[in-house]
């Protein structure tokens, strides 16, 4: 079960990570994030911005009504630009 669910719809993947960057700092260190994107960049932008920032990509969720991928949040995970959240701070 996630701790969190961010249900990004049809935003492109930009727009979803700088939304969260906002979700992952509420969340807390470990914390679990599932996040619905309907963007077809989202299986390859949220692993690499999972591992530029330190977060752990958990993969697809199986058995998910839309795309879903999972993350888990690091509790000392590097900082990414606010509104450039593929570049580290």
């Amino acid at each position: 079960m996630p701790d969190l669910v961010v249900d990004g719809g049809d935003k492109l993947c930009v727009q979803l990570l700088i939304e969260l960057r906002a979700h992952v700092r509420e969340a807390g260190p470990g914390a679990v994030i599932h996040l619905i994107a309907a963007d077809p960049a989202a299986p390859v932008d949220l692993p690499a911005w999972c591992h530029l920032t330190g977060h752990t990509y958990l993969g697809p969720v199986e058995g998910a009504e839309r795309a879903t991928y999972a993350l888990r949040v690091a509790g000392t995970a590097k900082e990414t630009r606010e509104s450039k959240p593929w570049h580290a701070a």
